[in-house]
């Protein structure tokens, strides 16, 4: 599954358009690599999304959306101060 889609699919970024902005002024990593909206996303992978106020890095679990289930695990979130 591509990462904007995935991304929109799992909840993570609301609207798909949103999430490949996101990728492409390279506010997504994926396995600490800047990644391409178009990027295969695999169980297993690692990706750190920088918002404005929060970073948040999850791990892919699934590629399935599932009811009531999370497609993703989360690792770590913090706010950013400034």
């Amino acid at each position: 599954m591509r990462l904007d889609k995935y991304l929109k699919v799992s909840r993570l970024i609301r609207r798909r358009t949103v999430a490949k902005e996101a990728t492409t002024n390279e506010f997504v990593y994926v396995n600490d690599k800047i990644q391409k909206p178009g990027y295969k996303v695999k169980i297993g992978d690692t990706i750190k999304i920088m918002f404005a106020a929060k970073i948040i890095i999850v791990e892919v679990t699934s590629l399935v959306l599932l009811k009531d289930d999370l497609m993703y695990k989360l690792i770590k979130e913090e706010k950013v101060t400034t």
